[in-house]
């Protein structure tokens, strides 16, 4: 079946199955392969998109539901100016270690910051909790979405 997708501000059409798993399609039929494979269940973070300006995990998303939404993926974040700093301070506080998960943590920290401008810890860390890193950089994460929403890294 022939489905377009909105991603990243363009019209991308694939011919693929409706039930196809958006993070699928994102790196198989449109060569996005920023957004990563973690577990397959939407538990880990890994393919964490934006849809619609929501964080929502790609392996989750059937590619019929996602041609109704406006996708953003992290090839795209920086064009907003939510993402501009988010990926500014990760870059500045040196947050990733190995690097596999933080696509997907920039993902959501975007997402966050767009909907919340000035969050609090608790607010990060709901934001936060489904994505996990196994290098454990969270203090860093931490550290880089509060200087990123203006509040400095300190006090991570």
């Amino acid at each position: 079946m022939t489905i377009t997708l909105n991603i990243n501000g363009q019209a991308r059409t694939i011919d693929a199955d409706p039930e196809k798993p958006l993070l699928w399609a994102l790196r198989e039929d449109l060569g996005l392969r920023g957004t990563k494979f973690g577990c397959g269940a939407g538990l880990c973070g890994a393919c964490t998109v934006h849809a619609d300006g929501a964080a929502i995990r790609s392996c989750q998303t059937t590619i019929a539901d996602a041609a109704a939404m406006k996708i953003v993926t992290i090839e795209a974040v920086a064009t907003t100016d939510a993402g501009r700093r988010v990926t500014d301070a990760w870059i500045a506080l040196d947050v990733p270690q190995c690097g596999y998960c933080q696509a997907g943590q920039i993902m959501s920290a975007t997402a966050l910051l767009a909907a919340t401008p000035h969050p609090g810890d608790e607010d990060i860390d709901g934001a936060m909790a489904g994505n996990l890193c196994r290098c454990s950089t969270y203090l860093r994460i931490r550290a880089a979405i509060r200087q990123a929403a203006g509040a400095g890294g300190a006090g991570a």
